[in-house]
């Protein structure tokens, strides 16, 4: 899984931990998200997304 976080997070000026905070999840989450080495629930992912203020999709890309 690819993720466009820490790209939506650099143009909301979010540290990791911010966003780990604003979303409810430890840091240690967010890093792995970005990483695409964890596969977020789908409220995990809305969360997220709406605190980035895009869409699932323009975040998560899932690859075969």
């Amino acid at each position: 899984m690819k993720t466009r976080i820490k790209e939506f997070r650099a143009k909301y000026d979010l540290t990791q931990e911010q966003l780990a905070q604003k979303v409810g999840v430890r840091r240690e989450t967010i890093v792995f998200l970005e990483a695409g080495k964890y596969n977020p629930s789908l409220k995990l992912a809305h969360d997220v997304a709406k605190t980035l203020k895009t869409k699932i999709d323009e975040l998560f890309t899932f690859e075969k």
